[in-house]
């Protein structure tokens, strides 16, 4: 009887063991499946992370062994413990001039090319011939070297400070990176960095200047370094502005003024499209100016971009336009240098009110017809009226304000016996009301000037 259950309930059970094994086949297929995918995009992920990750690893360790003074180049049997400091060292006369960019020359400061130099050690004064030349590299640095910011390094330190270029970049730097230094002194014609300094972790670099091994037999001579600063991409030069700028300057060089952006488009449309143009109707026109560029431009932005523009060079050329008597000299910026009535020089400061309106006039008349002017020989320097002291001596060439009009009225300057219009005389009672009389034109050119029209003020 249990012989006979045990095979009753082996027979209930078979038909489900088949089911089972299956489904446990299938679990098992399936999971392994989803594994081998997991693994797979694990494996894309790794190969993604690793290079970045060898890479600042790299990074961390390179500075770590800079900063670390147990890794610090130790001394071989044969050098004294203590060696003596150096008695030369190389320096830089001059810093480079920024900004720098990826492909671009570097040059000093001055526009010259960059400069190396030997120099006593202790005082910095310039040394004189060496006995024999010297080799020197210039190379790049970390621009958070020396460590700690201290002023002195070994040569190992500053070893472990030049800057390696990225895998698959070209030399970090390029040019004459190898300088003979001839009587104290090494010139740099090219040199360019060819990669930007963002990848590195303080964002800057330094040129660094050292003494070749074996070119020189002497004591040690003392690495140089610049300052730290930015390398930029060679992109970002084509949108550079220019200090000082020039007057063929697009007028998106000015600061505060972007290519193509809404200011630019503003100007152009305007006829405003060079720095020349933009000073020009500065000094003229400044009320003009202002409303062309609109409330989007704040007066903070204003003062920049102005103060920017009127660093401009104007050059040595001059331009006369000649009126009834009297003839105005501009600059190339339509600047005021040079006053003069019935061919005799005449001082700002000796303008009569109405002499002031008359020259007003023609001062505008030559800025709306400056494209057609006159070059005129060039005056000498002590002929020339100040440039930027020439508004305040005549007042009325100028608005106060950008966007008013001059402070004077023109009606109330031609009046007489009004203040500052000076004593009445023959003449003056004889005109008419609203003409314009100048005190140092014949009195007969001064009628024919009448008969043909009348002047007045303009505001």
């Amino acid at each position: 009887m249990a012989a006979h259950k045990r095979l009753h309930d082996g027979f209930e059970q078979d038909p489900d063991q088949p089911e089972k094994k299956r489904m446990e086949r299938s679990v098992s297929f399936s999971t392994v499946i989803r594994e081998a995918m997991v693994m797979k995009q694990v494996q894309s992920v790794f190969l993604v992370l690793e290079p970045l990750l060898r890479r600042v690893v790299q990074e961390e360790i390179q500075a770590g062994l800079v900063r670390s003074p147990r890794y610090i180049e130790r001394s071989s049997p044969e050098t004294p413990p203590a060696a003596e400091p150096p008695a030369l060292r190389l320096a830089f006369p001059f810093p480079p001039a920024l900004p720098i960019f990826t492909g671009s020359k570097i040059e000093d400061v001055h526009g010259e090319p960059l400069q190396v130099i030997l120099v006593d050690a202790v005082t910095g004064s310039p040394c004189g011939a060496l006995p024999q030349f010297m080799r020197v590299e210039l190379v790049p640095l970390f621009g958070d070297f020396p460590p700690d910011g201290r002023e002195d390094w070994t040569t190992g330190e500053f070893a472990r400070g030049v800057v390696k270029e990225r895998a698959g970049k070209r030399p970090l730097l390029t040019g004459d990176v190898g300088l003979t230094m001839r009587d104290g002194r090494a010139v740099v014609n090219d040199l360019q960095f060819t990669d930007n300094s963002s990848w590195v972790r303080c964002r800057k670099f330094r040129i660094g200047a050292r003494v070749m091994p074996g070119s020189y037999e002497g004591g040690r001579v003392a690495e140089a370094m610049t300052d730290a600063f930015n390398v930029r991409d060679h992109r970002g030069e084509l949108y550079r502005k220019h200090y000082p700028p020039a007057l063929t300057d697009d007028v998106w060089r000015l600061e505060k003024i972007g290519k193509e952006g809404a200011f630019h488009r503003k100007l152009r449309q305007n006829g405003v499209e060079t720095v020349q143009e933009f000073v020009r109707m500065l000094t003229v026109r400044p009320e003009i100016l202002r409303a062309i560029m609109g409330d989007g431009m704040t007066d903070r932005m204003w003062e920049v971009t102005t103060s920017h523009a009127k660093t401009c060079d104007a050059g040595d050329k001059v331009y006369a336009y000649a009126g009834h008597g009297a003839t105005v000299y501009v600059n190339s910026l339509c600047q005021l240098v040079r006053l003069e009535f019935a061919g005799v020089e005449c001082a700002a400061q000796q303008l009569s009110r109405d002499q002031k309106a008359y020259v007003h006039r023609l001062y505008v008349e030559a800025f709306e017809q400056r494209h057609s002017l006159q070059e005129a020989e060039p005056l000498p320097a002590a002929m020339l009226l100040h440039a930027s002291s020439s508004s305040n001596s005549l007042p009325m060439l100028q608005s106060k304000q950008p966007g008013r009009a001059a402070a004077a009225s023109g009606d109330a300057a031609l009046v007489p016996g009004q203040p500052g219009a000076g004593p009445p005389d023959r003449r003056r009672a004889l005109r008419r009301p609203g003409q314009l009389w100048l005190p140092d034109v014949p009195e007969q050119l001064q009628l024919k000037m009448q008969e043909e029209q009348s002047f007045s003020c303009v505001h």
